[in-house]
């Protein structure tokens, strides 16, 4: 029922997930009859794997965390991860409130041993390849430890969904000298650098877009403000390259010349292909789509929860971080 679209976006997208996924069956949570109006032409062989749970409440997208979990347990979000908790469904995707989704989740599911907070990871395009980064807001101030942790979250995820067997790791910094940046990210390469993770050393903001790195790794703060920031230049370059095509004939016509080079520069930067932030270091998958996905955009969500069903990945994550924690003595 969350973000700007609710059931005219998840459900079309649900439906198409199914197409691609023979295994896949679903549960859609939410006002029943929001539901079934939008399940009407759906073929009965599809029909037949969606189940559909009533919720009478919704979280609202400026609901305060802290206000959804202590007075909204009847929510279509809570009664979401409440089938995660219970084993009934393997994951959870939701285009809801990300922080009462964090605070939800973090209380229904708890975290993996070792783990004391969530991150939230993304893939970011690039020009080679995309990049996993975390975290992206779930944490604005954290330790070097909890860096670490997310260093080791990230490759596993990296393994397990972009099936890499050996990922490359870099953590965010101001610089690539050894003597930039602040404590904290030193003490973090320090850990990292003594790891068996396949560590490369510090990266700056541009990497995160040159395709460089599988993984980079930032406090919460930082990634937040490196997202909003990278959205925000897209959005702009899109207005400009639309305003400079549509300025006189001359133009116009110089754009349908360059029409098949414009399309392929869009899809290869599309962030709808990149929807799909997991929370990581739970004790289950759950997965946030943008607030203003389409029904592409949330499909490629489903498709990450689907990827890190198959891989098992809160369980790969538990077991490759209690390998790393007791080898390097990072408690």
């Amino acid at each position: 029922m969350g973000g700007d679209h609710g059931p005219s976006v998840v459900v079309p997208a649900t439906v198409s997930a199914l197409s691609r996924h023979p295994e896949l069956n679903v549960f859609l949570v939410g006002d029943q009859a929001a539901i079934d109006a939008e399940l009407v032409n759906v073929a009965a062989s599809l029909r037949a794997r969606i189940t559909i749970r009533h919720a009478a409440e919704k979280i609202e997208m400026d609901d305060k965390p802290s206000f959804a979990l202590r007075n909204k347990r009847n929510s279509s979000m809570r009664y979401a991860i409440d089938l995660v908790k219970s084993g009934e469904a393997r994951s959870c995707v939701s285009a809801g409130n990300t922080g009462a989704l964090m605070a939800i989740a973090r209380f229904v599911l708890k975290t993996l041993p070792g783990i004391d907070r969530p991150a939230i990871c993304a893939t970011l395009p690039g020009v080679t390849q995309g990049t996993r980064v975390l975290d992206l807001g779930a944490n604005v101030d954290s330790s070097s430890e909890e860096l670490f942790r997310f260093a080791v979250m990230g490759s596993i995820l990296s393994t397990a969904v972009d099936h890499k067997p050996n990922p490359s790791v870099a953590l965010l910094n101001i610089g690539e000298e050894e003597i930039k940046g602040n404590d904290r990210v030193k003490q973090t390469a320090v850990l990292l650098e003594k790891s068996t993770l396949n560590y490369r050393g510090y990266a700056e903001g541009n990497d995160i877009f040159g395709g460089v790195f599988d993984v980079i790794v930032c406090d919460g703060f930082v990634g937040n403000v490196a997202l909003k920031a990278s959205e925000g230049v897209a959005s702009m370059l899109s207005q400009i390259a639309k305003a400079e095509f549509s300025r006189n004939w001359w133009r116009k016509l110089g754009a349908v010349f360059a029409a098949p080079s414009l399309r392929s520069l869009r899809d290869r930067a599309d962030p709808r292909r990149y929807n799909g932030a997991s929370l990581l270091g739970l004790r289950g998958i759950v997965v946030k789509s943008h607030g203003s996905a389409d029904i592409m955009s949330f499909g490629r969500a489903i498709d990450e929860a689907v990827s890190q069903m198959e891989q098992a990945v809160p369980e790969r994550v538990s077991n490759m971080l209690e390998q790393l924690l007791v080898r390097e003595q990072v408690i």
